[in-house]
């Protein structure tokens, strides 16, 4: 039976982890500071609209504090701005069978990439042999140590999953047996022949993210996301780069849960860019997210100014601790006019 490391057991990592864990599947948690010491205290708290249950589950602070196994498989849910130190700081520790090192974690385990953007996979292969992606679609919530927010039912959210890259044996018995302890941890999960342009067309709707961290309810962003999606479609198109299509994604969303309200939660409670800034963590994933379409832009020698003036706007909000609404969508709406 596998064992699931995850590294980075915020709000979508806290959510994989809490759920593998309630359907048997043995879990370690890799958390740091406030919620570390809040996991090793009280357990991981997940709370759902139907449910409100506390678990302890094994939380470490780093590779120092467990012996890894060949059977172990890693899955990676940090922010994307933090996972080559992640990446770095696993990647190199040592790997065990029946008591004895055999190699390393980059040489000897899968991990699985379950960020936003589309990046990571390629960090990853830095440090790894064998990279898995995952598009994730569920609406998770970090805000408080020691708990998560899981804003959807039946389901907890969808999971696209697939080696990268797409290999004719991709639908190995490792990813076969992922995919089953995922379903039985109440996600979906597809497994597309090819998981990239799946995590291409998360990215296009993670360009609005951007707006709901700056703006939050100071104002409807929403008018503002189009001109910003559209020039990333057209940054996409330039480059040759495959997406599922926007009926796809419709369908996939509309298969597997529905958002409802958690008991005791807030109603506005936005996506992970707006977590960073509420949070105040000081770092952002724009420049993966709306910053990717500038750079794929840049290599073209096109431009990409909409996009670019955002991911600047996120720099500088996350550096000096502004908070969603600080900004007003009529002032952000000037600003993008002027480029």
């Amino acid at each position: 039976m596998p064992r699931y490391i995850i590294l980075g057991a915020g709000a979508v990592g806290g959510a994989l982890g809490g759920r593998l864990g309630l359907a048997g599947c043995s879990v370690i948690l890799v958390a740091r500071g406030e919620h570390l010491a809040a996991l090793r205290e009280r357990g991981l708290r997940l709370r759902t609209p139907d449910e409100d249950l506390t678990q302890a589950t094994p939380a470490i602070g780093g590779p120092e504090e467990i012996e890894l196994d060949v059977d172990d498989i890693l899955i990676l849910a940090t922010k994307t701005q933090q996972a080559n130190e992640a990446l770095v700081a696993w990647a190199d520790a040592p790997v065990h069978q029946n008591a004895r090192p055999i190699g390393t974690a980059g040489e000897r385990l899968p991990i699985f990439i379950a960020l936003n953007g589309v990046a990571a996979e390629a960090i990853a292969h830095r440090y790894f042999r064998r990279v898995y992606g995952v598009c994730v679609w569920t609406p998770a919530v970090h805000l408080v140590p020691g708990e998560v927010i899981i804003r959807s039912t039946p389901r907890s959210g969808m999971l696209h999953i697939g080696r990268v890259p797409a290999t004719a044996d991709d639908h190995d018995q490792l990813l076969q047996q992922v995919a089953a302890d995922l379903v039985a941890a109440n996600f979906d999960v597809p497994l597309p022949d090819d998981v990239m342009p799946w995590k291409y067309r998360k990215l296009i709707s993670n360009i609005g993210n951007v707006f709901q961290a700056l703006i939050g309810r100071n104002g409807d962003w929403r008018p503002l996301v189009t001109d910003a999606e559209a020039e990333a479609l057209r940054v996409l198109d330039a480059a040759g780069i495959r997406y599922a299509s926007e009926a796809e994604e419709t369908d996939a969303r509309a298969a597997g849960f529905t958002m409802k309200p958690v008991p005791g939660v807030a109603q506005f409670v936005g996506g992970s860019t707006w977590q960073s800034l509420q949070r105040g963590t000081g770092n952002i994933e724009t420049d993966y997210l709306n910053g990717e379409i500038v750079m794929i832009a840049h290599r073209l020698g096109i431009d990409a100014p909409i996009n670019e003036q955002l991911a600047m706007l996120a720099r500088r909000a996350a550096a000096t601790g502004a908070k969603p609404g600080d900004m007003s969508a009529e002032q952000l709406a000037d600003l993008l006019q002027r480029q």
